[in-house]
């Protein structure tokens, strides 16, 4: 791997961003792709259930304690060498288990992946953030988004066939062979990104900030959009089932929902770049969709599950950019890192959150009210603070309604 840091006068900056939205793919890869197919793995062993929820866990676990670890790590020594020494250790410890084919070593190479995805994730968003004047990280973390997304989509599929001609350790390879290979074109096309002068920060001062308004509201946003995306995905087949609906709908349905996803970002955040919407009308739009995407779930019949689909997805789709574009525009330039590890920390929590929320409301009370309580949830997001007069967001959202109006 070159050792040398590219000349980014040199490098287009487009091509400079690919590298860090095939890192997002390749977090968002590891993640589903191997969680589809575990159950396969497992079955038969001793406690199987037990182990197979053991499993599943590592990954989300590590990446709840790690990522502001490592976000903060980023702003020490700069975004690059965390995000290259990210997928090199993905790459080992996917590579761990595909040699030694071990349900022992299976739990140290996922421990590891999570690792090092929480390691390489939040400096990607802040590299995305790093690299792109304000006026567009909109379209930026659009595409990156865009690029998780269609790894959590192909994710299952891809692992399948993987796991369907090698087993599981082929597809342990071959995530061995994306990571090393991302992190081989990103020392080539990502440049440096100089870890930047700051004041020393007391934990008083770290709690200080990330309970602003400009951190709490796009954060809550994209938990709640997290959390509505992970419910989504996981009951609205049991919906359909319920509904005596097949395999086939119910499978259209989450590719549904994740296609819409994918689809709306880049677009919104395009919108954002050509102050077409703000931040925070946007969030408040997209929060106000998936509630009643949410909401509209407990219709009967494949029509429910499809507009619900529809409606999720573009929520969730509307708020992902732009959420992360008002934490890259309100945090410090040199506390980027830290500012998307605690972010990505909300994400992790809503993501586990969402689920066992409507699972246990539909414990109690049936599917539809587990939903729904999800929703009511999702709409209070629309109360959390926002951000105070003064600070970056509403000044810069402030600047591009009198731009507007000028023009």
């Amino acid at each position: 791997m070159p050792t040398t840091t590219p000349d980014s006068s040199r490098i287009p900056g487009r091509v400079r961003l690919w590298p860090l939205y095939a890192a997002g793919f390749t977090t968002a890869f590891g993640a589903h792709s191997v969680a589809a197919n575990l159950g396969r793995f497992t079955t038969g062993h001793h406690d199987s259930l037990l182990v197979l929820g053991g499993l599943l866990a590592l990954y989300d676990g590590a990446e709840v304690l790690l990522k502001p670890v490592f976000g903060t790590l980023a702003d020490r020594v700069g975004a690059r060498p965390v995000l290259l020494g990210g997928l090199i250790a993905f790459a080992a410890a996917s590579a761990l288990f595909a040699v030694a084919d071990h349900t022992a070593w299976l739990w140290a190479a996922r421990l590891g992946q999570g690792a090092a995805a929480s390691a390489f994730s939040p400096a990607a968003s802040a590299l995305v953030a790093r690299l792109n004047p304000a006026a567009k990280r909109g379209r930026a973390f659009g595409s990156y988004g865009f690029f998780k997304s269609i790894g959590y989509t192909a994710g299952p599929l891809l692992g399948s066939l993987l796991v369907a001609v090698g087993g599981l350790p082929l597809l342990f390879t071959a995530m061995a062979a994306l990571a090393a290979a991302v992190a081989v074109w990103a020392a080539l096309a990502v440049p440096s990104a100089p870890p930047l002068p700051k004041e020393r920060q007391t934990v008083i001062d770290l709690a200080r900030r990330l309970g602003q308004g400009s951190f709490l509201w796009p954060t809550a946003a994209l938990a709640a959009a997290t959390a509505a995306l992970a419910a989504g995905v996981g009951f609205l087949p049991v919906a359909g089932a319920a509904a005596h609906l097949g395999p086939v709908a119910t499978g259209a349905v989450v590719s549904l929902l994740a296609a819409s996803a994918a689809l709306i970002q880049p677009r919104a955040g395009a919108a954002l770049d050509h102050g077409r919407i703000t931040t925070t009308a946007g969030i408040r739009a997209g929060l106000a969709i998936t509630a009643a995407g949410l909401a509209v779930a407990a219709l009967p019949g494949l029509v429910g599950l499809l507009l619900a689909a529809v409606l999720i997805g573009a929520g969730t789709g509307l708020i992902t950019p732009l959420g992360f574009a008002a934490l890259a525009e309100a945090s410090p330039a040199e506390r980027l890192g830290q500012t998307m590890g605690a972010a990505e920390l909300g994400r992790e929590l809503g993501d586990a959150g969402g689920p066992v929320l409507v699972a246990a409301v539909a414990a109690a009370s049936t599917l539809s009210g587990g939903l729904a309580a999800l929703a009511v949830l999702t709409a209070a997001a629309l109360f959390t603070p926002r951000p105070a007069a003064g600070s970056p967001t509403i000044d810069r959202e402030q600047g591009d309604q009198a731009q507007s109006a000028e023009r």
